[in-house]
């Protein structure tokens, strides 16, 4: 007997199972992936009227979808993680193109503050770099996990974050 690979809309995957799990039943992506990276968006912004809580950023550690949901308090997690798989390929690239900008941006804040004797010295240019670069990438994250990208954009070459989005609402 030929074991076959999840689909999305039949099965254990059927939309509203997907769609009480709180799972786009489309794309097969859930957004509670993205309160990871909200996580340490929120203690940066925090940076300039709180600098201790630049222990906490630094702490802050990349997790892949799978990795977030194993580790969480989800209560579908499972679910998630076998609906990842069933996602469209094309969604799940874009996503962990959007990811893989996140945590490069995350970890260069993360070396600039390990650099610093004093994390308040920096914590205005942090928070400006969250904001302006980190959390349009997390939106456009969100976007892809609702299905709001045509299969093109995952080849669309631009100048950063702003490029992406321009690509995702053209």
């Amino acid at each position: 007997m030929e074991c076959l690979d999840p689909v999305l809309g039949a099965g254990d995957l059927a939309a509203e199972r997907l769609e009480q799990a709180n799972i786009n039943a489309t794309t097969g992506l859930a957004t509670d992936y993205l309160n990871h990276f909200n996580e340490v968006m929120m203690l940066l912004e925090m940076l300039p009227d709180m600098p201790d809580c630049a222990e906490d950023v630094l702490e802050w550690a990349p997790l892949d979808y799978e990795g977030h949901f194993e580790n969480s308090t989800f209560k579908d997690k499972q679910l998630a993680i076998q609906a990842y798989h069933a996602a469209p390929s094309y969604l799940r690239e874009h996503l962990e193109n959007q990811v893989s900008e996140i945590n490069l941006l995350v970890g260069q804040i993360q070396d600039q503050l390990r650099g610093t004797p004093e994390p308040a010295s920096v914590a205005d240019e942090v928070a400006y770099m969250a904001t302006h670069e980190i959390k349009p990438l997390i939106a456009a994250a969100g976007a892809v996990i609702h299905g709001h990208v045509e299969p093109e954009a995952t080849q669309h070459e631009g100048d950063g974050a702003q490029a992406e989005i321009d690509a995702l609402f053209a």
